[in-house]
């Protein structure tokens, strides 16, 4: 782990597009600024974590549906091998 000091107004750089600034600092707080392209997702720690245990949860439950195609009925619209109901020259 690096550890800085880093003081108000003062920045850090994670590689050539993340930059973390100290906004202010109240007694034990310290607020921070991070200016991060949009594709670059940033969470609290707390909120990553209930993120991926959201997502380890439906990860398992994978089996717990039934398979969607075994509900259908043989040759309607929406069963499996079955052709598009639109005319090919027709928009979606």
């Amino acid at each position: 782990m690096l550890i800085l000091a880093r003081r108000v107004g003062e920045s850090i750089m994670i590689g050539d597009q993340v930059e973390i600034s100290v906004v202010d600092i109240k007694g034990d707080q310290v607020k921070l600024g991070i200016k991060a392209p949009s594709q670059v997702k940033v969470y609290r720690r707390e909120v990553y974590a209930a993120i991926q245990d959201e997502n380890k949860a439906a990860a398992a439950a994978r089996g717990v549906l039934p398979k969607l195609d075994d509900l259908l009925p043989p040759g309607s619209p929406a069963a499996p091998g079955t052709a598009p109901s639109r005319k090919p020259d027709e928009k979606k």
